[in-house]
């Protein structure tokens, strides 16, 4: 078992270093700290909150389901956090590119992920036409957690999995 976590690991490293080190290209950069901000808090949430408000029908149910799975996930990201305390990989990999004041609590799972997935879920869900525009604005907030050196590629996986699970998990609650 030992054996096999080790070799995850340094898959988990390769994979990181393979995007973290193009972390000095101006486009990327400019493309993957833009788009890390839709994971965020206050883009999440407004989202969500802006669509309850404003939305109606289906539209204004899918923004009631991602604010749902939003705040469910995002207890289970804190607890998670809390039961396995892994650090990020800046802290531990000194070759690891971040930006200045990065982020200081516990790397696993990526709550930027675990929100956008969480919340863009039940729009496609809703409305599986939307699918083509919002899994790429998922994967893009992913990889730009990799890219900026705060999360492992298995905390970005972990999240998507996690935000998933919430946002079906709502939508079925809310629609049936």
């Amino acid at each position: 078992m030992n054996k096999l976590m080790n070799g995850l690991y340094h898959f988990d490293c390769r994979v990181l270093f393979i995007l973290n080190g193009r972390f000095h290209q101006k486009a990327l950069n400019r493309y993957f700290r833009t788009s890390t901000h839709l994971g965020g808090a206050l883009c999440t949430i407004l989202t969500s909150l802006a669509l309850i408000a404003f939305g109606s029908g289906n539209l204004r149910m899918a923004g009631a389901a991602g604010a749902i799975a939003l705040f469910i996930s995002h207890l289970h990201v804190m607890l998670m956090k809390k039961l396995c305390p892994r650090k990020r990989p800046y802290m531990t990999l000194k070759q690891t590119h971040v930006l200045p004041n990065p982020l200081t609590d516990h790397s696993f799972p990526s709550g930027h992920t675990t929100a956008i997935f969480s919340m863009i879920t039940p729009h496609i869900l809703f409305y599986p036409s939307s699918t083509f525009l919002l899994i790429p604005i998922g994967v893009s907030v992913g990889l730009s957690r990799v890219y900026l050196g705060l999360h492992y590629p298995s905390d970005v996986l972990s999240g998507l999995a996690l935000g998933v699970l919430t946002g079906t998990l709502t939508y079925m609650i809310i629609c049936f």
